[in-house]
C-alpha cells in the first residue's frame, strides 16, 4: 500500500479520547491514535506509561473510563474478531502439554466455540500461519520444547491464525535472536503491504524507528506522533521518558541537539 493510499483511507483502529483507569488513578487519557490499513505504528514510552494498558483496552480486557475506541469503523466490542494479539512471551501456559499447531488453534477458539471442533477453514488457517513463521516441520513439537525464537514464532502465527485486519505486538522483538529477528521484521513488513494494520509496543527505539511508519510517543497520553524522521526534536523524546536529560536515550536515536 502506497503513502498517499495509506493516508486516505480511514483508520482500522481510531482511538478518540481514550481514558483508562487503574487502582484509583488514570493510566491513560485523552489518547487519540489511529492506525490506517499498511501502517506499521511503533508505540513508544517508559516503563508505566500505559503501552500494554492501551492494547488491553483495545482489546476489551480493560473498560475504558473515558473516550472510544472503534475497528474498522464500529465500535471495538462488535470487531474485536477482526484483532490479532501478540502477547509477551511470559504471558502464555508453555508449560501446558500442546503441540505447535494446537497452540496456534487456540488463537482461533472465539471463533470456534468452546464446545466446537475446529473444521477445515480452522485448520487451513493454522496451517497458513505455520507457514508464514517458517514452524510447519515443528507443528508436532511440544511447545515446552521450543526454543525462545520458537515460541515468540508461535505466538505471532497463533495471531494470524484469527486472519486479522489489526495485528496488536506487545514487544515482539524482546530477547529473540538475530535470524528470528530478521524472519519477523520481514513477515511485518509483507503484512504491511497486505494491508493489514499494525501496532507494536517496543523498547528497541533504534528498530522501532528503522521499521515502522510511525512512532506514537506515549506517556499517559500521546506526547507526540509522526513520522520517524519527523521526530528529531530532542525535547519531545525527553518529554515522553520523564527525564530532563539523557545523552544515552538521545545518542541511541542519533537525536542531538
Amino acid at each position: 500500500m502506497t503513502a498517499d493510499a495509506r493516508e486516505t483511507a480511514p483508520p482500522v483502529l481510531d482511538i478518540r479520547g481514550l481514558g483508562v483507569e487503574l487502582g484509583g488513578r488514570m493510566a491513560l487519557h485523552d489518547v487519540d491514535l489511529g492506525v490506517r490499513a499498511g501502517e506499521l505504528v511503533g508505540l513508544i514510552g517508559p516503563n508505566g506509561a500505559g503501552k500494554t494498558t492501551l492494547l488491553r483496552a483495545v482489546l476489551g480486557l480493560l473498560a475504558p473510563a473515558a473516550g472510544t475506541v472503534h475497528l474498522a469503523g464500529a465500535p471495538a466490542a462488535r470487531g474485536r474478531g477482526g484483532i490479532g494479539y501478540v502477547p509477551q512471551r511470559h504471558e502464555f501456559a508453555w508449560d501446558f502439554p500442546l503441540p505447535v499447531h494446537k497452540a496456534v488453534m487456540t488463537g482461533r477458539t472465539h471463533r470456534i466455540g468452546w464446545l466446537r471442533r475446529p473444521g477445515r477453514a480452522d485448520r487451513e488457517a493454522v496451517d497458513h500461519a505455520l507457514e508464514r513463521v517458517a514452524m510447519t516441520a515443528l507443528r508436532d513439537r511440544p511447545i515446552g520444547e521450543l526454543s525462545g525464537g520458537q515460541r515468540q514464532r508461535v505466538l505471532v502465527a497463533r495471531a494470524l491464525a484469527v486472519r486479522p485486519g489489526l495485528l496488536l505486538l506487545d514487544e515482539p522483538f524482546t530477547g529473540l535472536d538475530v535470524p528470528t529477528q530478521e524472519l519477523l521484521t520481514g513477515l511485518f513488513a509483507g503484512l504491511r503491504a497486505e494491508g493489514k494494520a499494525l501496532l507494536m509496543t517496543t523498547h528497541d527505539l533504534p528498530q522501532a524507528a528503522d521499521i515502522a511508519t510511525r512512532l506514537c510517543l506515549l506517556n499517559r497520553t500521546v506526547v507526540a506522533d509522526g513520522e520517524p524522521a519527523a521526530l528529531r526534536d530532542p525535547a519531545v523524546w525527553l518529554r515522553a521518558f520523564g527525564v530532563a536529560r539523557s545523552e544515552a536515550l538521545l545518542t541511541s536515536l542519533g537525536v542531538t541537539g
